[in-house]
């Protein structure tokens, strides 16, 4: 009896949000079709608005692309504010060095 309450709340779930009338639309726009397309999967796609086959795997390579060059720039980063940790560093103990010896920091 639960299966079937949770199956009842998911149908009230989809009909609410409007996802059976998307469904039901672009269902009926697929057997309308005349010719119909080589692949009815990718037909779904286009018709709620998403991205062809070739454009997601465009769109794949661009994201890949984009992690490989973020990775490169924050490597660089953190060696950068590394160098400036031990820059920081070496100026604070040369200065304290020259404080504790009598001349003057620089």
């Amino acid at each position: 009896m639960e299966k079937e309450a949770k199956k009842e709340a998911f149908r009230k779930y989809l009909e609410a949000s409007g996802v059976l009338d998307a469904l039901t639309k672009v269902l009926v726009a697929l057997y309308e079709q005349n010719d119909k397309p080589s692949s009815a999967v990718e037909f779904i796609q286009q018709k709620l608005g998403g991205p062809s086959l070739p454009e997601y795997e465009k769109l794949q390579a661009e994201m890949s692309e984009l992690q490989i060059r973020y990775n490169e720039l924050l490597a660089a980063h953190q060696e950068k504010c590394q160098e400036f940790e031990e820059f920081k560093n070496s100026h604070f103990q040369a200065s304290t060095k020259e404080t504790v010896e009598g001349g003057s920091p620089s």
